[in-house]
C-alpha cells in the first residue's frame, strides 16, 4: 500500500501536490487587489489635501496592502510550479512582505477599531488618538515592529528542499518544525487573537453607544449608519481573511511536531493552509471599503474624480461632434461653389 495511505508517522511526509486552482484563485485576487490598491493610494496622495488621523491610519493600512503585491506574485508561481523557484534570498524577502503585509493589516485594523471607538464614543474628550502626530509616530513605531519581526521570522525559516521538491514557508520543512512551531504561537496569540480581542470589544462597545443614538438628531442617522457599516466591514475581514489562516497553520504545526495524526491529514491542511491564503489576499479588495466609508473625503474625492473624468469623456465627445460638422459644412461648400 502506499505511503499516502498507511503512515501514522509524519517525520517522513511529503507536501502534497497544489492544484492549478489556487495560482489561479490568488493570480484573480492580486489582479483585483492591486488596481484597488493602487486607486486608493492615488486618492490619498493626490486627491485628499486635508489629513485627520484616521486618514492616516486608513494610509498605512493600504500600504502594508501593497506589500502583498510582489509576494502574492511569487506564490502564485510557487503554486503552480509546487516547487520554489526563486531562491534563498527571495524566499526570505517573501516572508518579510507576507509578514508585514498580514500582520500590519491587523495591527492597522486594531488602530483603526480603536480610532472610530474613540472619535465616536468619546467625541467630546481630548485623546492621542485624534492628534495626527501621536498617530503618525505611532505608525511608524509599528512599520519598525513589522519589518524587525519579518527579519527574524525570514532568517530562522529559510527555504529548504523536502523530495526534491523546494520549499519556503511550508508547514513540512522538517528542519524548521520546532522554529515554525514557536514562531505560529507568537503570531497566533500577539498577532492576531490579541488584535482581534482588542478590535472585536471595541466594536462592541462602538455597537452599544451608536445603538443608542436618536434617530431624530441632525447627524445621528449618518453617523450610526456609518458605524455599523464599519463593524461589519472590519469583522468580517477578521473573519474571512486572517482567521483562517491563522487556524489552519496553528493545526498543521501542531500535527507536524507532535506527530499524531496520518500523513494524508497534514497534507488536507496544508491544502487548507494554502487556500486560507488566496482568503488572506481578499482583505486587499475589501479593505478600500473600509476607506469609503470610513473617510468623507475619501469618498467625495472619488465622486470628484468620476465627475471629471465624466465631464472630460463629455466635452471631448462634443468637441469632436462639433469639429465633424464643421468639416462636414466646409465639404459640402466646396462642393456647391
Amino acid at each position: 500500500m502506499s505511503h499516502f495511505n498507511t503512515s501514522n508517522n509524519t517525520s517522513d511526509c511529503s507536501p502534497a501536490v497544489k492544484h492549478v486552482s489556487l495560482a489561479v484563485c490568488l493570480s484573480l485576487v492580486f489582479v483585483v487587489g492591486f488596481c484597488l490598491n493602487c486607486f486608493s493610494l492615488w486618492v490619498f496622495c493626490h486627491r485628499i489635501r486635508d489629513w485627520s488621523s484616521g486618514t492616516v491610519l486608513q494610509f498605512n493600512l493600504a500600504l502594508s496592502d501593497g506589500l502583498a503585491t510582489p509576494a502574492t506574485v511569487m506564490a502564485a508561481v510557487y503554486f503552480a510550479k509546487n516547487s520554489w523557484p526563486f531562491g534563498r534570498f527571495l524566499c526570505q524577502v517573501k516572508i518579510v512582505l507576507l509578514s508585514a503585509h498580514f500582520y500590519g493589516s491587523i495591527l492597522f485594523l486594531m488602530l483603526i477599531s480603536i480610532h472610530r471607538y474613540v472619535v465616536v464614543v468619546h467625541f467630546n474628550q481630548s485623546s492621542l488618538m485624534k492628534q495626527k502626530a501621536f498617530v503618525k509616530k505611532l505608525c511608524g513605531g509599528i512599520w519598525i515592529l513589522l519589518l524587525t519581526n519579518g527579519i527574524i521570522f525570514a532568517t530562522l525559516l529559510p527555504s529548504s528542499t523536502e523530495n526534491k521538491h523546494i520549499q519556503c514557508l511550508s508547514i513540512f520543512q522538517k528542519e524548521h518544525t520546532v522554529t515554525l512551531f514557536v514562531i505560529n504561537f507568537v503570531l497566533f496569540i500577539v498577532g492576531f487573537l490579541l488584535p482581534f480581542s482588542v478590535s472585536a470589544a471595541c466594536y462592541g462597545l462602538l455597537a452599544r453607544s451608536v445603538s443608542q443614538i436618536s434617530a431624530s438628531t441632525v447627524h445621528g442617522p449618518a453617523v450610526k449608519s456609518k458605524s455599523l457599516r464599519m463593524i461589519s466591514i472590519c469583522l468580517l475581514i477578521f473573519g474571512l481573511c486572517f482567521m483562517p489562516l491563522n487556524v489552519s497553520r496553528t493545526i498543521g504545526v501542531v500535527l507536524k511536531m507532535f506527530h499524531l495524526y496520518r500523513c494524508d491529514v497534514l497534507q488536507r491542511v496544508e491544502i487548507v493552509y494554502y487556500v486560507s491564503w488566496v482568503l488572506g489576499g481578499v482583505n486587499c479588495c475589501l479593505n478600500p471599503l473600509i476607506y469609503f466609508f470610513g473617510t468623507s473625503n475619501f469618498r467625495k474625492n472619488i465622486k470628484k474624480s468620476l465627475k471629471h473624468r465624466v465631464d472630460e469623456t463629455i466635452d471631448k465627445r462634443s468637441e469632436s461632434e462639433t469639429v465633424s460638422h464643421t468639416s462636414k459644412r466646409v465639404v459640402m461648400m466646396e462642393m456647391t461653389s
